[in-house]
């Protein structure tokens, strides 16, 4: 999973299989649909490229990606089918649950559901539809950051840091 969130990093990555990609302040955010269900949503660099969706469910992920970056708290109503173990599903559920405007730590979470923390990081971490199960609104103990997408480097960072201040953070 590590390889794959790099990937997202690479300037040079190939804009085929994304149904759209669109522009936000912190990021291109690609979109990637199966059927009838978003399946993917990926951070890509800041000045890739852009692409118009390709179908329905696309242009209306696009419409609520733009909706939120006016307003933090427009909530996402897209189907969704990310893949990931029951365990990963379980923590989605309570990220999602997270409202605009709160964060919860990664030892707040875990007790939630009877895990630790370590384990809500890792999947935290391959969440594979950020922004629409938010886990920008997920933190380390004492207010810091913590990692972000398997990363602690600079972009990642700076787009949970966009994040959290666009919500009042």
């Amino acid at each position: 999973m590590i390889e794959a969130s790099v990937r997202h990093w690479d300037m040079n990555c190939a804009v085929e299989g994304y149904d759209a990609i669109v522009a936000t302040p912190f990021a291109r955010v690609g979109i990637r649909t199966h059927r009838d269900r978003i399946e993917r949503v990926e951070y890509l660099a800041p000045q890739g490229p852009i692409v118009a969706p390709k179908n329905a469910l696309a242009r209306e992920a696009c419409r609520q990606i733009r909706a939120y970056v006016h307003d933090s708290r427009h909530p996402f109503d897209l189907p969704c089918a990310p893949h990931g173990t029951d365990f990963q599903h379980r923590v989605w559920r309570e990220i999602s649950r997270i409202p605009s405007g709160r964060t919860l730590t990664y030892g707040a979470l875990a007790r939630l559901i009877g895990s630790a923390a370590r384990p809500v990081g890792g999947a935290c971490g391959s969440n594979p539809i950020p922004l629409i199960v938010p886990c920008h609104r997920v933190t380390a103990a004492g207010g810091q950051l913590g990692g972000f997408m398997h990363s602690r480097s600079a972009l990642p960072l700076s787009i949970k840091r966009w994040l959290l201040n666009h919500e009042g953070h």
